[in-house]
């Protein structure tokens, strides 16, 4: 089942990122930040409301939203969850009417399969840089960018 995050989750959400940001698979998140970015959080869970995938849809700019900190407990990889976040990321973007997401990731393959594209991280606007000064690995971002539009 996948659900909006609530304050109780976070701890969990913090955990499942941090344990692939200490492999290099993602960038870690700040439990601060995950307070303040509640709203944009997924969570999916077991019949057992056990978290096994997270994910969060934030708003970047006019009809721009990104993607970010998609995880998936490594017992639970390969049954479709992280799939069926990125869906429900996408039709939160569609019920907000945002035509255009994208994603910067070490995972391209994946996001490839979901429909995304490869794009130039230059081509994304100034504004969503603002995120990547406080990264440690800035500016010299090893992450890939892709794009999934429904404009036709």
């Amino acid at each position: 089942m996948i659900r909006n995050a609530r304050m109780d989750d976070i701890k969990t959400i913090h955990s499942l990122l941090n344990h692939y940001a200490a492999k290099g698979l993602l960038l870690g998140r700040s439990i601060s930040s995950l307070y303040d970015h509640l709203r944009d959080f997924m969570v999916f869970t077991d019949e057992s409301e056990k978290i096994c995938g997270v994910a969060a849809l934030q708003i970047s700019w006019e009809n721009l939203a990104e993607i970010r900190s998609l995880a998936v407990l490594e017992t639970t990889q390969r049954q479709g969850i992280g799939a069926k976040l990125v869906q429900a990321c996408l039709d939160e973007a569609k019920r907000l009417e945002i035509d255009t997401i994208f994603t910067l990731t070490y995972q391209a393959g994946f996001f490839r399969k979901q429909g995304f594209t490869d794009i130039d991280k230059h081509d994304l606007p100034h504004k969503i840089w603002s995120d990547c000064l406080h990264c440690p690995k800035f500016p010299d971002c090893d992450e890939e960018a892709l794009i999934f539009t429904t404009k036709k």
